[in-house]
């Protein structure tokens, strides 16, 4: 499997790394972001669907989302706070323990692009292809995850 990941190596964008560091760590970086994305398109269109008041306000009696985007946008969002904290502690661990290998730096990638193509599939209203990139997601997880356990 190592043999086809490294071959993976020459496509555009692959192994991408930023201010030094490495491609766990800048995919983990990248999440980050993705994740400030969620939360301003999310609140973005609940503002517009419950007003400026309720953003500004204590939202002690919010209303549910009636529109479909804000909606979906939202369960988004909730998706993606449910993958990314376990994606993160894989990522930090593998860095600790200093594992980086061809497995975890694909799956970190797979993880964040999967992440960034989920996201408006879901506000889309996709199915079906949809769950497929969540799974692919989840199965970057795994990869970055199982160089933790192989001493």
């Amino acid at each position: 499997m190592d043999g086809f990941l490294n071959a993976l190596a020459a496509v555009p964008l692959a192994n991408l790394k930023l201010g030094g560091m490495s491609v766990e760590l800048t995919m983990l970086a990248l999440a980050a972001v993705l994740g400030f994305v969620h939360l301003f398109l999310g609140v973005h269109f609940a503002t517009r669907e419950r007003g400026a008041a309720w953003n500004t306000g204590a939202r002690d009696n919010t209303p549910p989302l009636q529109g479909k985007l804000a909606g979906r946008l939202d369960r988004a969002f909730n998706n993606f706070r449910e993958t990314f904290p376990v994606f993160a502690v894989a990522v930090l661990i593998i860095t600790i323990l200093d594992r980086h290998n061809a497995r975890t730096e694909w799956g970190a990638q797979l993880y964040f692009w999967m992440r960034v193509i989920y996201l408006p599939l879901y506000a889309a209203g996709v199915p079906m292809l949809r769950t497929i990139v969540w799974l692919l997601s989840t199965v970057g997880i795994l990869l970055v995850l199982s160089a933790a356990f192989a001493g």
